[in-house]
């Protein structure tokens, strides 16, 4: 299991004025609505407003989960083999509907992205391109989150916080 050092979490609630992000601890995190919470106590908001939680652990995986409102989080993880035997990852995959099976006689299929792939279509940003950056080999997850934020607006935040 990754230690959780090795892992950087940060939210941005988008308003009127733009995005607003913040460094979200999820350390304690065991089950979903502890991600959902630890995302509103960092931001401070009253929960009627766009979150997006993005997560990336080590240079193995990251994921994105929307939070909008009273609707159900919407998830994506850009690999589903790489949460194996991670908590965390875990956490993820399940709020995902994807079952992290862990077979040891397996084999390695590569990258296998899952989840909501629509999650971020209404900012512009594809179900294309978001399983074409996911996939593309010697990208960093870290990378990959900088261009999803450029393409969202985010960026300035997320280097702030990160």
């Amino acid at each position: 299991m990754p230690s959780r050092s090795n892992l950087f979490s940060a939210a941005f609630a988008k308003s009127g004025s733009g995005w607003t992000g913040a460094e979200v601890e999820l350390g304690e995190a065991e089950i979903a609505d502890d991600l959902g919470d630890a995302v509103q106590e960092a931001l401070g908001l009253n929960g009627d407003e766009l979150a997006l939680l993005c997560v990336e652990v080590e240079d193995e995986w990251f994921a994105v989960i929307r939070y909008e409102g009273e609707l159900d989080p919407r998830v994506f993880i850009s690999d589903a083999h790489a949460v194996q035997n991670d908590t965390l990852g875990e956490i993820f995959a399940d709020l995902a509907g994807a079952a992290v099976v862990v077979e040891k006689d397996a084999p390695d299929l590569g990258i296998r992205p899952v989840g909501d792939l629509e999650l971020l279509a209404d900012f512009g940003l594809s179900a294309e391109e978001l399983l074409e950056l996911s996939m593309e080999e010697g990208v960093l997850p870290a990378d990959i989150l900088s261009i999803i934020a450029e393409r969202l607006g985010f960026a300035d935040e997320l280097d702030r916080v990160r």
